[in-house]
């Protein structure tokens, strides 16, 4: 059944603590978007070493992609890169001051994720091109965070949004060492949480109320010449709460990269407090 946003119950901020949490200046530091539905930019900010790549094509709407910096200070494993979502890059900006952030595009789900999860997505976003590895290469590797207004609450519902990496058609988003596709009901505090960083309450300054670990994705045993790969992301079951993917910048590489050294930075007792007054969500079925 369709979910529908029935309200937000706002709750009274004291000025003095609303204040001070916007003036702590961990509450500054976090993520900076520039949303983009230019497909060419969007692939070469993710590409590294090893690698060409010819025949790009986007499909999304204006804001539902786009580049993205301060990585690390905002919480994530990687400063930089690009950003896929089911709705508005804008909306995975932090702090996480709400467990509804919304962008209801309304446009068409994707037929290859349709394939993959049985049907039901909508606001599907994908870039998609051809690439071909540098000789004696037989593997493609790029490092990603996943993260969703879906957790925690609808974690084992029909709202799993989902997204895949295609290789030659084949996904490749797995967890690691397993068959199985990630996913907000895939993982989560209870199913294979040593992947899983949760956001609510807010501790990252990241709007999203969960997010995974970095995970290095690879395809092996690519013969020479062509492949294509398609990364894509949509909402299923109705077009709330977004979703979104970070790819690391200038990782789709013949070789693994080393992850950037993690981020030291806390959030302060400003957004911790503001953090304790935050908006509520309900939803209810339709």
């Amino acid at each position: 059944m369709l979910r529908i946003l029935k309200s937000l119950l706002v709750k009274a901020i004291a000025p003095a603590v609303l204040v001070a949490a916007l003036a702590s200046p961990a509450s500054a530091a976090g993520l900076v978007v520039s949303g983009t539905t230019n497909g060419n930019t969007l692939a070469n900010t993710i590409l590294g070493s090893g690698v060409t790549i010819s025949n790009i094509t986007y499909n999304g709407v204006t804001d539902q992609s786009g580049t993205f910096t301060g990585g690390l200070s905002a919480g994530l494993s990687f400063d930089s890169g690009i950003l896929l979502t089911s709705g508005s890059v804008n909306n995975a900006v932090g702090p996480n001051n709400t467990e509804s952030a919304t962008t209801n595009i309304g446009s068409a789900g994707d037929a290859d994720l349709n394939a993959l999860v049985g049907g039901g997505t909508q606001d599907a976003a994908s870039l998609k091109f051809n690439f071909a590895l540098d000789p004696g290469s037989t593997s493609v590797f790029f490092n990603f965070q996943f993260g969703s207004e879906e957790y925690n609450e609808w974690v084992g519902s029909g709202f799993n949004d989902t997204f895949a990496f295609l290789v030659d058609g084949v996904n490749i988003a797995l967890v690691p060492f397993t068959s199985t596709p990630i996913s907000i009901n895939n993982v989560n505090l209870g199913s294979n949480s040593a992947y899983y960083t949760n956001n609510s309450p807010a501790l990252y300054n990241i709007q999203y109320d969960g997010f995974t670990k970095m995970i290095t994705v690879h395809a092996d045993g690519l013969a020479a010449g062509q492949h294509t790969i398609k990364i894509a992301i949509a909402d299923r079951g109705d077009g709330n709460f977004d979703s979104g993917v970070f790819i690391q910048g200038g990782t789709f590489s013949n070789t693994a990269t080393t992850p950037e050294p993690a981020s030291l930075t806390l959030l302060g007792l400003g957004v911790a407090g503001l953090a304790g007054y935050r908006l509520r969500r309900r939803k209810l079925a339709a």
